[in-house]
């Protein structure tokens, strides 16, 4: 039996009277990758955002509904704890610049005041850079500054701090927009690796990305939860007329 980890019940989302996650339900199980695409303007970067609480940090933003994790309401979490069970990668690769690839990796428990000793710190840097498909790339090079990294290895880099924390969940927000076709699909790639510990759900414009690297996909329009079923089933038999034409190329 499937275990539903993230599930949203007539969720809403505002910013001020801007309405711009309009009633959406979802279930989303364990262990899959969860494609999140639609237009621009309609909604899925703000849905996602809604997961770890990042929309409340934007003035005038608000939220109603039910936003459960593990059947917990997240909304009646402390935000920090649900930013360390869901963890998040942004659209640009944004490593800590003035850190080295070492300290990167471990921010999240120094952020959080955790104290380690050296031993616990390098396997935790070595195991999260090893899931993801960083370290054998950088083992010889922890001390250096992230940003002397290639663009897609600080997105792989990001990746390694989010998962440090070990997080149950993660977002991505359009991940490889910014990324080159080569370190696109090793960020691809990798997607698959990490499923196997993770639930990870994927903003993307990119409808062939959706269909190369998810398990399920969430159409989204004008705020809306369109339609949400196995990403083959979507693609090839979609259920609503408004995901055909967005698949067809008749709205963008």
């Amino acid at each position: 039996m499937e275990s539903t980890v993230v599930s949203s019940t007539k969720f809403n989302a505002w910013f001020g009277t801007n309405h711009v996650v309009k009633d959406v339900n979802i279930d989303i199980t364990k262990n899959h990758v969860i494609a999140v695409m639609g237009p621009s303007g309609c909604g899925k970067t703000t849905y996602l955002r809604c997961i770890n609480r990042m929309h409340e940090l934007i003035p005038g933003a608000t939220c109603e509904g039910k936003m459960m994790l593990n059947n917990e309401d997240v909304y009646e979490m402390h935000p920090i704890f649900v930013r360390l069970k869901i963890g998040m990668v942004f659209q640009r690769p944004n490593p800590f610049p003035n850190l080295s690839i070492y300290d990167n990796v471990i921010a999240g428990y120094k952020l959080n005041g955790i104290k380690m000793d050296k031993a616990e710190k390098d396997k935790i840097v070595e195991q999260s850079l090893s899931r993801a498909a960083l370290w054998k790339e950088v083992k010889d090079s922890l001390h250096k500054k992230g940003t002397f990294l290639s663009g897609g290895q600080q997105q792989r880099l990001c990746i390694a701090r989010a998962i440090a924390m070990e997080p149950e969940v993660l977002l991505l927000d359009e991940p490889t927009s910014a990324l080159d076709p080569i370190s696109t699909s090793s960020v691809e790639e990798l997607l698959h690796e990490l499923k196997k510990n993770y639930t990870i759900i994927i903003v993307t414009h990119n409808m062939q990305q959706a269909a190369r690297v998810s398990d399920k996909t969430a159409f989204f329009y004008m705020g809306e939860l369109v339609e949400f079923d196995n990403t083959k089933q979507m693609f090839t038999n979609p259920r609503d007329i408004r995901t055909q034409n967005y698949i067809t190329g008749r709205f963008s």
